[in-house]
């Protein structure tokens, strides 16, 4: 026997990278996820050429979801450019051939980690959320057996018990990004670390979101016109970061959620964290002809 018949000849890798088998799986924990709002799936999650960490679960949603005419953007903390973003982005494009955007509104999918897009998003686009830590019981009750029986049986106890201990020792929710919140009044989700200021941004939203963990092999999902609600008590109403009158040294617009740089005076500058907004603005007030389209906030007021 020689090593030419143990070899096969060349072929091309499976279009989108991953194989139909693996594409077959995550596609009916997509369909099970869409069915069962907030609830996580488990599924077989594949080696990419990335590490885990790195949103390699976003990345295989995408993977998953990509096609021909699709149009990509990808974003890490907001911005375009970031390695990771870029990496991903090229990524994609390289095995599928869907074409790349930076622009929220010519994007059909949305990959980010940690940041939803200031710019409204329609029917037809898809986010996908990278997740590094899927269970919001996670930090109440390790046990992951006995958390799965606390989702079953709908016992959240220990979280608004953590939420209220906060209350008590600080004054307020101390909690900020990666926000407990009630889907569909029935499971509670960590929405990946966004922040406060994105999680409204699902509630009722008009587009579909997954959120996807590599790392932990789940997934779940926030359909249409679904309600998403922070886990609050009546008398301490839900607040999102106070960044009404914070002004982007860039681009001058104000009104967003900001990235704070420390300066060496000690004083502090601020930047728009999306940044492909700060962009089109940018080119506005230089005289461009620039669609920005409708935003989630308003002088730092929820619009939507």
């Amino acid at each position: 026997m020689s090593l030419a018949a143990l070899t096969r000849p060349w072929a091309a890798t499976s279009y989108g990278f991953l194989d139909a088998s693996a594409k077959r799986e995550i596609r009916r924990k997509m369909i099970k996820a869409i069915a069962v709002p907030g609830c996580q799936m488990p599924y077989a999650s594949r080696e990419v050429p990335m590490a885990r960490g790195w949103g390699t679960g976003g990345l295989q949603v995408t993977l998953t979801l990509v096609n021909p005419r699709s149009v990509v953007k990808v974003i890490d903390q907001g911005a375009d450019d970031g390695v990771n973003a870029a990496s991903i982005r090229r990524f994609v494009s390289r095995v599928s051939g869907a074409a790349e955007t930076w622009d929220t509104l010519a994007a059909t999918i949305v990959q980010s980690r940690h940041r939803v897009p200031e710019e409204v998003m329609r029917e037809d686009q898809v986010l996908v959320l990278q997740v590094p830590n899927p269970e919001p019981l996670r930090g109440v009750e390790p046990n992951i057996s006995i958390a799965r029986q606390m989702h079953a049986d709908a016992d959240y106890g220990k979280l608004w018990l953590t939420l209220y201990e906060q209350i008590v020792r600080k004054g307020r929710i101390m909690q900020g990004a990666a926000y407990p919140s009630l889907v569909n009044g029935r499971h509670v989700m960590t929405p990946s670390p966004i922040p406060r200021w994105d999680v409204p941004k699902l509630h009722m939203a008009r587009h579909l979101t997954f959120l996807s963990a590599g790392r932990e092999k789940r997934l779940f999902a926030v359909p249409p016109h679904t309600r998403v609600e922070p886990l609050v008590f009546s008398d301490r109403p839900y607040l999102v970061e106070d960044h009404a009158e914070l002004v982007c040294r860039r681009s001058g617009i104000s009104g967003y959620f900001m990235n704070e740089l420390p300066q060496d005076d000690g004083t502090s500058a601020f930047e728009v964290s999306d940044s492909n907004l700060g962009i089109k603005a940018i080119r506005h007030a230089e005289g461009e002809v620039v669609e920005i389209g409708a935003t989630w906030y308003r002088n730092g007021e929820m619009s939507q």
